[in-house]
């Protein structure tokens, strides 16, 4: 009885030493991605690795790298970045599939194209992108992150068209208050966009 006893408490104290260095690895990445976002998409692969069941490490990879990927200006540079990205958007949606979350990334990713050559991918890639934040906002219309995103990508193909962009500042203000009640499942599950809503809210009411 002992010995089952003493089992049960170094396999729970394994349980709990494996969270912890998750958790420990997880807050250094997001530490070094102010400083060195390439060494913190690295860190984030490390985990995935180690997570084999977790999307989370994954989906931060290739986060950190879309959004380096809207300042690079090298199309070979940036196909390999971004390709990079795509590997693990794809391993996170082997995790979790049908996840909003990792839609809006996958939405992300393709801007990245559309903003570096419009004219080359604008064409090729905005119903893609339309068509992805359909799907999230059909899996979860109430997800924040969802509701800006979506309204921020009508909004610029809106005023690619001269048209009207009014009518897309009430989606913004319904995304903030989503975010005012949103809750993320744990510290480590997406929590961003806010201050994004209020910075096009902002610019919206000018």
């Amino acid at each position: 009885m002992q010995k089952l006893a003493l089992l049960i408490a170094l396999i729970i104290s394994g349980i709990i030493t494996a969270q912890s260095n998750y958790e420990k690895g997880m807050q250094k990445a997001f530490e070094l991605w102010g400083t060195n976002p390439t060494e913190a998409s690295n860190l984030f692969e490390r985990i995935a690795a180690a997570e084999k069941d977790n999307w989370l490490p994954p989906y931060y990879a290739a986060q950190v790298l879309i959004l380096q990927g809207f300042e690079i200006k090298d199309k070979d540079k940036l196909d390999s970045h971004l390709k990079k990205a795509q590997d693990l958007i794809n391993d996170a949606t082997a995790i979790s599939k049908n996840n909003p979350e990792i839609i809006i990334m996958q939405a992300l990713l393709h801007t990245v194209w559309v903003v570096y050559d419009g004219a080359t991918y604008g064409m090729q890639l905005s119903p893609k992108i339309a068509a992805l934040y359909e799907q999230a906002a059909k899996i979860d219309s109430n997800n924040p992150r969802v509701v800006l995103n979506k309204a921020e990508w009508n909004m610029g193909a809106a005023q690619f068209f001269g048209q009207d962009t009014a009518p897309f500042c009430k989606d913004f203000e319904r995304a903030l208050e989503l975010f005012a009640n949103f809750k993320p499942e744990t510290p480590f599950h997406p929590n961003w966009g806010k201050e994004r809503a209020e910075q096009v809210l902002n610019s919206c009411k000018k």
